[in-house]
């Protein structure tokens, strides 16, 4: 990855975590009288000189909201664009993220996506499975809800006695199991809500809404986030400080 000569002397410290809703880019592309795909199309070229940035700051694990279960109900012509980008990106970045120390993971449903697309998943993630450098979740057929459902499904499955069950125990069940909750979340394009995102693991995490969508989210814009969140007083429920 190329270096972005980042600044760092006032950001410290850093996020380990940062899980990013990447809204916005439907209105950006009808906001420039373009098709919303071209928007979604945008908002994916994006990705990488975010991860790069990213990765300059030695942030250690990021993870993007790619499309939520919700986002099926959407028109099919637009859920079939989205599908067929995320495969070219996949195909598109991979090997130039592997080759940049970054492990691939998939957070989400994966049944109910194609056959090339979970094939595409399964071979990222084999692929880069021994990198360290950065840990890129991709939330891909994701709800929190659905995550937390399917993790109580799967406890009731394996027998797990009432009393064994506790919050340790509970999260090695979720798609995250092995992540670190996020210590910053980001939202694009100026809504003030978490959609689903991470419920549980987002109990303590800083919060940072920005008015910029997804495809003119850069380095200044990033800079700006990890600044606000260098400034919060984190006290993980344990009250105020002097």
């Amino acid at each position: 990855m190329a270096s972005a000569q980042l600044d760092e002397t006032n950001i410290t410290p850093i996020p380990a975590h940062v899980a990013i809703i990447m809204d916005g880019n439907a209105r950006w592309a009808e906001r420039l009288g373009l098709p919303r795909l071209e928007g979604h199309r945008a908002g994916t070229e994006n990705i990488r000189h975010v991860i790069e940035t990213f990765a300059e700051y030695q942030v250690k694990y990021l993870t993007l909201y790619a499309f939520s279960t919700e986002n099926w109900k959407r028109p099919k012509s637009e859920v079939e664009g989205l599908m067929q980008i995320l495969s070219d990106v996949i195909d598109k970045e991979t090997r130039a993220l592997h080759k940049n120390g970054v492990r691939i993971r998939h957070l989400g449903r994966i049944n109910g996506l194609s056959e090339k697309l979970q094939r595409q998943i399964q071979q990222a993630i084999e692929l880069t499975s021994n990198n360290t450098r950065m840990t890129l979740s991709i939330a891909l057929d994701y709800g929190s809800r659905a995550e937390i459902t399917d993790a109580a499904k799967h406890i009731i499955r394996e027998g797990v006695a009432p009393d064994e069950i506790d919050e340790k125990l509970f999260e090695k069940y979720l798609y995250s199991e092995g992540l670190p909750d996020p210590d910053l979340i980001i939202r694009t394009a100026g809504e003030m809500r978490l959609s689903n995102f991470l419920l549980w693991q987002s109990a303590y995490s800083e919060l940072y809404f920005t008015p910029v969508s997804w495809p003119e989210f850069d380095e200044e814009e990033i800079k700006k986030a990890l600044i606000a969140y260098s400034k919060r007083d984190r006290t993980y429920g344990g009250g105020w400080r002097e």
